[in-house]
């Protein structure tokens, strides 16, 4: 994964509401009406953070008349852990200078 795109991914993740929809949708797919029973914030608003979502790949939709039903796309999110995982250094960069400031 470039840089760009994970950047475009935890851009999407940098508000905690939808980081609880992410979560929310993880455990089951559900529609926009289930969602807002279960987060207490207006259809509209949960409609805006699923489609910003839903713009950066984390979530799939689909129409079933009336309702729209979401789920995590679970593709995305293992791209997301892995490229997140090599962001961690196997050694501490710091341990073997002088020149690092103390870990606190």
């Amino acid at each position: 994964m470039n840089d760009e795109r994970l950047g475009e991914l935890t851009k999407a993740l940098g508000h905690p509401v939808r980081v609880r929809i992410l979560k929310t949708l993880m455990s089951a797919g559900c529609c926009v009406g289930d969602l807002v029973d279960q987060i207490p914030l207006a259809q509209s608003t949960i409609s805006q953070h699923l489609r910003v979502l839903k713009d950066a790949g984390l979530v799939m939709g689909t129409v079933d008349g009336p309702r729209r039903c979401y789920c995590t796309n679970p593709a995305v999110l293992q791209e997301l852990a892995a490229a997140i995982t090599s962001l961690v250094p196997e050694t501490d960069p710091c341990a073997s200078t002088s020149t690092c400031p103390p870990q606190t």
